[in-house]
């Protein structure tokens, strides 16, 4: 296990999170939540994010949030206006986000997280 904390990122109350959350109980993993509907999210998280995985990974497209968005805001084209709209609708990151060992996770599968946080 690596000596950095496994940082997860995400809402509590999303069923996502929930089986993220009991995968890692599970498996008797430390991590460190980080609930971005409560504590928020800073810029420079989500740029760096975005420069690892590309802001279209990290937009929840199929939400409830996004679906709710008006038309110029679903808009997005640049990185810059992606940053903005995760900073005022949190609810619009997809879920679970994983740091851990200096790499980036977006989403929950099993299979994915089992060899990443090993």
């Amino acid at each position: 296990m690596s000596s950095e904390p496994i940082h997860l990122y995400g809402i509590k109350n999303c069923d996502t999170m929930k089986k993220a959350i009991h995968w890692m109980a599970e498996r008797d993993i430390d991590y460190v939540f980080h609930d971005y509907k409560k504590e928020g999210v800073e810029r420079s998280k989500l740029v760096e994010w975005c420069k690892v995985v590309g802001w279209k990974s990290l937009i929840n497209t199929k939400g409830t949030t996004w679906k709710n968005l008006s038309p110029e805001q679903q808009a997005i084209t640049a990185q810059g206006q992606a940053v903005a709209l995760m900073m005022e609708h949190t609810s619009v990151i997809r879920r679970p986000v994983v740091e851990a060992n200096g790499q980036l996770l977006i989403g929950f599968d099993p299979t994915m997280f089992e060899s990443f946080v090993k």
